[in-house]
């Protein structure tokens, strides 16, 4: 799915530099290398703040405890995401509330956070799934009238545009309150452990996001806010600075392959290939396609019996998960997401991506329908 070694070989020399740069100033911990990166992810997002953290799940945590949220209130996401979205709300004692995405984009659906609002609704979680951003203006507008915050989970989505009907375009985590990301060594801006970050234009959101993520401390040994220890360490730092240099080039990889594969596989109804909003631009973080539910396990076991590799993001939507059915969801009322957990497949999608690849991995794709016909 993945080759972190062949996109590692091309830039060798460049983080071999920068790993030993840090090991030779025996700073692992902030510094300057950490320091630096901040400053260059804020500049290339457009946005003020950037505060580093030890992962992207924290990231979501520590941007909901700089919230003056009160135990029981209710935090809206949708139910087709990965489980970090969810789980930091109830650890935190809030509670979620799950509803549907848009069957095309994968994205929440603003129509559905509307309708979810009630009187304890305080703040609603958007994921920018896949590479793609959702909805945000029509998100502000319910935000701003029901006087919520927005908590972007761009972590999926670092390079992403969206693209307000007025023409001003803004990165993915830039246009909420509050916007969080994730370093894991597969997104398109990935260190070689964990990592993550969090984006705000606030200077108050900001310091005690700085604070939270060190003890809720400022200063040595003097603690003024309820804190955790979450940071990104130094090694990390200079990893992700020589990374940051070559996103827009990676995510322009990205794209080519996927207009690859979207020639190849408009030759087939059997497939459908990822909807591109004309609200906002795609990395492709994952190449996501849509097929027969009787067809879908079939097609990636097929794949992997030829050596390809596929996933399936994500095969239990969050109303289900064992671990949140104390919430009593209703089964029955996310239809759009339980079709897309049966019929969706994520195909290969990386930077080292070259053309033979790709023609062998739809020339299987048409096997297996030619051979299930």
């Amino acid at each position: 799915m993945v080759d972190l070694k062949g996109q590692y070989d091309r830039i060798k020399t460049e983080i071999d530099s920068a790993i030993q740069s840090v090991i030779d100033s025996s700073v692992f911990i902030r510094g300057a290398e950490v320091i630096s990166f901040e400053e260059e992810l804020a500049s290339y997002l457009g946005i003020k703040h950037v505060i580093s953290c030890a992962n992207g799940t924290d990231a979501l945590q520590v941007a909901l405890m700089t919230l003056d949220l009160n135990p029981g209130d209710e935090v809206i996401t949708t139910d087709f995401t990965f489980i970090a979205s969810v789980e930091v709300i109830v650890l935190l004692g809030l509670k979620p509330v799950f509803v549907e995405p848009e069957p095309d984009t994968f994205n929440i659906s603003p129509e559905a956070i509307e309708k979810a609002i009630g009187p304890r609704t305080r703040a609603i979680i958007p994921v920018h799934l896949f590479g793609q951003s959702a909805d945000m203006e029509e998100i502000l507008k319910i935000a701003r009238k029901h006087r919520l915050y927005i908590i972007e989970d761009a972590a999926q989505a670092t390079g992403t545009e969206y693209i307000f009907s007025d023409g001003t375009r803004k990165k993915a985590g830039t246009m909420g309150d509050i916007g969080c990301t994730s370093f894991f060594p597969s997104k398109n801006l990935g260190c070689y452990g964990d990592g993550g970050a969090i984006f705000t234009g606030d200077d108050r959101l900001a310091k005690l996001a700085r604070s939270i993520t060190n003890h809720g401390s400022t200063r040595k040994y003097y603690h003024d806010d309820i804190g955790v220890n979450s940071r990104l360490d130094a090694i990390q730092a200079a990893i992700l600075r020589v990374k940051l240099r070559y996103l827009n080039e990676y995510n322009i990889a990205r794209r080519n392959a996927a207009s690859f594969y979207d020639r190849q596989l408009s030759q087939t109804e059997k497939v459908i290939s990822p909807f591109r909003s004309n609200k906002s631009t795609h990395i492709f973080h994952q190449y996501t396609v849509k097929t027969d539910p009787g067809n879908r396990d079939g097609l990636k076991n097929f794949l992997e019996e030829r050596g390809i590799p596929s996933m399936v993001y994500y095969p239990v939507p969050m109303h289900r998960q064992k671990a949140y059915s104390f919430l009593n969801p209703d089964n029955d009322a996310f239809p759009v997401t339980d079709a897309l957990c049966s019929s969706v497949l994520s195909l290969p999608m990386h930077t080292e991506l070259n053309i033979d690849q790709l023609k062998y991995i739809c020339d299987n794709i048409y096997k297996y329908f030619e051979d299930n016909s």
